[in-house]
């Protein structure tokens, strides 16, 4: 028995996860897609043989879907996954969830009610094996006690977040995700500071304390020029851990010493991907989802939304969350 997947949202993410199912995920194929742009859907579900349909809500109805991807602007999560779950249906939402955190806090609410989690956020960060052993040396007291961790994300070019809040939202947000669960820890302020003072503020640098005393500095930049770029280091107290380049080659040309530096965040972060969705694939079938959560997605919402305030105010935000339903705990 195979999972049948919906894809919604056929831009580059859609397209990648029709793809990595396909070629990497044996227990799932994808059975339907839509996007508003009919001829991107076509070319999307073609290769793979699914169907393509004529609206979101027609999927997420379709007795041939068994769970449903959600790849589509970030402005229509929330409402997806609210019909995703009033159907009953196991759901992959891209992030951010929701654009507010009383959005997503919405979501959280109408999962409960439900009884039952149906719901992971595609933070697929915490698949992604680097991530993991790096979570690991923190868990095996490798590194000793957390006191400093300094995190890095370029983009070559940005055509998502193009304004200063949505760099926050759709960018930074990645890292508001990381930083707890790398830490297991809370996050209870942050500051965002940019040196660009007129236009796109970008890029913007985030100082974030936790509920356990780390202090974190993240810097995002969504147009470096030079490529995709992530790094992360944790400075404890016996001693540091940091992510290792990607590349296994380094070459000597024309005179430049060096590795290349790819400009595709999707090819960066392929394994991470395909772990994610075979995850995902597997658990969905079981009738089980152990990934992140709405609460996880509510979270990271609630930091971003104070790390924008603190970009207009220029002081140090606090972050307040709701209580944490007992489903999430």
């Amino acid at each position: 028995m195979s999972l049948r997947v919906g894809v919604i949202g056929a831009g580059a993410m859609g397209a990648d996860h029709i793809r990595t199912i396909s070629r990497s995920v044996p227990s799932a194929r994808v059975s339907a897609v839509y996007d508003f742009n009919t001829d991107t859907a076509r070319a999307a579900a073609s290769p793979v043989g699914a169907d393509v349909v004529s609206s979101a809500e027609q999927l997420i109805d379709s007795t041939s879907v068994d769970a449903v991807i959600i790849a589509s602007p970030d402005r229509t999560h929330a409402d997806l996954v609210r019909a995703c779950l009033a159907a009953g249906k196991q759901v992959l939402c891209e992030k951010p969830l929701a654009v507010t955190a009383d959005e997503a806090y919405g979501v959280v609410e109408a999962e409960v009610v439900g009884g039952r989690r149906l719901l992971q956020v595609g933070f697929m960060r915490r698949y992604d094996p680097g991530f993991v052993a790096l979570k690991r040396t923190i868990t095996d007291g490798t590194v000793g006690d957390v006191r400093l961790v300094h995190a890095i994300h370029r983009n070559a070019s940005s055509s998502t977040s193009t304004d200063d809040a949505g760099l926050i939202t759709g960018s930074m947000i990645h890292e508001l995700d990381t930083i707890p669960w790398l830490l297991d820890d809370e996050i209870t302020g942050i500051r965002v500071e940019s040196p660009v003072v007129d236009g796109f503020r970008d890029p913007q640098l985030a100082t974030i304390w936790t509920k356990g005393g780390v202090m974190v500095m993240a810097e995002v930049f969504v147009n470096a020029g030079y490529g995709y770029d992530v790094r992360c280091e944790v400075v404890g107290s016996r001693g540091t851990a940091s992510l290792a380049p990607a590349e296994a080659v380094s070459t000597r040309v024309a005179g430049v010493d060096g590795v290349p530096v790819r400009d595709d965040f999707v090819a960066h972060f392929a394994d991470a991907y395909r772990i994610e969705l075979s995850t995902w694939a597997d658990e969905a079938l079981a009738g089980a989802t152990t990934g992140p959560s709405a609460w996880d997605g509510y979270v990271a919402n609630a930091v971003a939304e104070a790390g924008v305030a603190s970009l207009a105010s220029g002081a140090r935000e606090p972050v307040t969350l709701r209580e944490r339903p007992s489903l999430y705990a």
